[in-house]
């Protein structure tokens, strides 16, 4: 975490402006922010563009429903998500972290009160070298601090190196992540609730797998957190 405490001038992630303190947001920023807030999937938070019934699931998890048992997001995935997401994740921008805990708690209120272990999304330790640091490693600690829950950060391993899903559809990225992933050995997590840490949900093949791995070494039930998720057609559950 030592990236993110280097001193910097306070300014809002949004727009670049000076503010009092580090993580606060220019008061003309908020509008340009797109936060997934009700209705949505009771499971896979996919957000609902009319009224729903409470408890109503999308089609996707009625179809196929996914192995963990919800997912949250702070933020649709859009141009401005867009250009912080990158800058966090490769920018060496990790000080957004600070505005972007705020968001997460609240997104993921429901699903943290009840958390055991905090654990964040795994890169394969060659993408790990070549990035230098986990973005959702980096989220995974500064929750941790702030709602007073344990993190793991090495309890879930990627040991299989898998190709950037940037550009793949929704079936090849489940080919592609298929058994990536792995429970640490020497992490035991036997009946815990497990919160799943990432920066992005897009078809949502990288958390079933984790959670697979996770449910597989025992946990009791895997949620999902994410900063955003990409909402379009098809792309529930």
């Amino acid at each position: 975490m030592h990236a993110v405490d280097t001193v910097l001038p306070p300014r809002c992630v949004v727009t670049g402006k000076m503010v009092d303190r580090q993580g606060m947001i220019a008061p003309d920023a908020w509008g340009q922010l797109d936060f997934i807030v009700d209705p949505m999937c009771t499971q896979c938070g996919f957000p609902f563009d009319f009224d729903v019934e409470e408890g109503s699931l999308c089609a996707s998890c009625l179809d196929y429903p996914p192995p963990f048992e919800r997912a949250r997001s702070a933020l649709k995935y859009d141009d401005v998500s867009r250009d912080l997401v990158l800058g966090f994740k490769h920018a060496d921008q990790t000080h957004m972290v600070r505005s972007f805990i705020p968001w997460m708690e609240k997104a993921g209120a429901d699903l943290l009160k009840n958390a055991d272990i905090l654990m964040p999304v795994p890169l394969h330790r060659r993408r790990l070298i070549a990035r230098r640091y986990n973005q959702a490693a980096i989220l995974a600690q500064y929750l941790s601090k702030a709602i007073n829950v344990p993190v793991d950060v090495e309890g879930l391993l990627r040991i299989r190196a898998t190709m950037s899903q940037g550009h793949m559809k929704a079936g090849d990225r489940h080919k592609n992540v298929k058994r990536a992933f792995s429970v640490n050995p020497k992490t035991d997590i036997r009946s815990k609730a497990i919160i799943l840490i990432d920066d992005v949900y897009t078809t949502g093949a990288t958390a079933k797998e984790c959670t697979k791995a996770l449910l597989k070494a025992g946990a009791q039930r895997v949620d999902i957190l994410t900063l955003t998720r990409v909402v379009r057609e098809g792309f529930g559950g």
